[in-house]
C-alpha cells in the first residue's frame, strides 16, 4: 500500500528535518517540589514545548485537522501543570512530553520546565529542565 501522508502516524517521517510548533512561555501554577512548602503554597511554573512535525499535508489543504492544534495541546498541558504534584520537574516534564507525544501528529517533542520561584538560597532568574523524547 503507498505511503498516505495525509493520514495521522502513516508512514515513516518526512526526510530532513521536521517542521516545528513551538508555545513559549504557557504559565501555570503547581504544587510540584520536594519541600513541604511547594507542595502547599504552590508557585508559578512556566512550559515551552517545541513539537516536531510534518506540517506538508496541513499547508498544502489549509486544513486545521491535518496539523496540530496548539491551543488544545496548551489547555493539556496546563492541566497536567495543576493536577498531581509530583517531586521533580524532570517527572513533570516526562508527564508534559506523554502529553505531547499522544497527540498522533506530533513526532518529536521538546519540553523545558522552568522553575523560575524555586526555593535556592542564591540570586537567579530561573531553573529549567529540557527533555526531547521521539516517537519510537
Amino acid at each position: 500500500m503507498a505511503d498516505q501522508p495525509d493520514r495521522p502516524g502513516a508512514g515513516e517521517p518526512p526526510p530532513g528535518p521536521l517542521d516545528r510548533i513551538a508555545v513559549r512561555g504557557l504559565r501555570a501554577r503547581g504544587h510540584h517540589g520536594v519541600f513541604e512548602a511547594e507542595r502547599r503554597e504552590g508557585q508559578e511554573f512556566l512550559v515551552d514545548v517545541v513539537l516536531g512535525v510534518d506540517t506538508r499535508a496541513a499547508a498544502r489543504t489549509d486544513d486545521l485537522t491535518l496539523t496540530v492544534h496548539y491551543g488544545e495541546i496548551s489547555d493539556r498541558l496546563v492541566e497536567v501543570v495543576r493536577g498531581e504534584p509530583v517531586n521533580l520537574i524532570e517527572t513533570l516534564a516526562e508527564r508534559l512530553a506523554a502529553v505531547c507525544l499522544a497527540e498522533p501528529r506530533v513526532i518529536e517533542a521538546e519540553v523545558t520546565v522552568h522553575k523560575p520561584n524555586a526555593p535556592i538560597a542564591q540570586e537567579f532568574s530561573d531553573v529549567t529542565v529540557t527533555i526531547v523524547r521521539r516517537r519510537p
